[in-house]
């Protein structure tokens, strides 16, 4: 089918639409062989609360971007290449059901549907096509991915000392490497990983002393039971936080 639709009118009008709505500030989306697979509004879990976001899956990247206008206008397009995505399904815990995690060695977030239906047919689809993506370039799984970062909400102390209580003066951060809610000076330190940022990325102590030792960090679950159990927001900040709004 993908084959199919791929130099078709139909599929190229359809594209075009998505760029239209995206404006000038998105990048260009339409390529020879390209072919738009499903659209639809997911629940990004962001770091201060759950966010609906409008989700496009192509065979060969999925695009996302905040809600402007339903189906009219959207904007901070984010472009995902499938290649370096894997999915693991999440648990339904409370009100955070349906849900996913979509893994990239630069990004990692969960995301959830409104039922269980949507999300087994976003997830099939997903898994197809970076089946046939890999498939057709003979490359392998990607096995690293960068952490999922724990909620604002889900930290009312810090993680890795277990003494300092956020506030407004003292601040959570997140380990780019373990995705923990840490403080200030449980993340003073900076580690290069290439695979999310050309520029050392804030760590926190733990993670580092593993990181220049060469030892392999643990990985931690990716079970959201425990740790995304609610929706309160706070008025947190991560001072390098490269999307703020996420």
């Amino acid at each position: 089918m993908v084959d199919r639709l791929a130099n078709s009118e139909a599929n190229s009008k359809r594209i075009a639409v998505v760029e239209s709505c995206f404006g000038t500030a998105g990048q260009p989306l339409a390529i020879p062989g390209r072919v738009l697979i499903g659209e639809g509004v997911l629940t990004k879990l962001c770091r201060k609360k759950p966010k609906a976001r409008q989700f496009f899956l192509f065979n060969d990247i999925l695009v996302y971007g905040n809600i402007v206008i339903q189906k009219k206008k959207y904007n901070k397009q984010h472009i995902i290449p499938l290649e370096s995505v894997t999915i693991d399904t999440v648990a339904d815990e409370g009100d955070l059901r349906n849900g996913w995690l979509i893994k990239t060695p630069t990004k990692s977030f969960a995301v959830y549907a409104a039922t269980a239906t949507e999300k087994s047919e976003w997830m099939n689809h997903i898994n197809k096509c970076v089946s046939d993506l890999l498939e057709k370039s003979g490359k392998s799984p990607t096995g690293e991915h960068a952490a999922v970062w724990v909620p604002d909400s889900e930290a009312s102390v810090c993680m890795r000392c277990q003494k300092v209580k956020f506030t407004p003066v003292s601040r959570r951060h997140h380990c780019r490497k373990c995705g923990f809610v840490v403080c200030g000076p449980c993340s003073e330190k900076k580690f290069l990983l290439p695979s999310q940022s050309s520029k050392p990325v804030r760590v926190c102590e733990f993670c580092y002393e593993q990181l220049s030792s060469g030892s392999s960090l643990p990985p931690r679950s990716n079970s959201y039971s425990s740790t995304c159990s609610k929706y309160n927001s706070n008025l947190s900040d991560d001072d390098d936080d490269d999307d703020s709004s996420d």
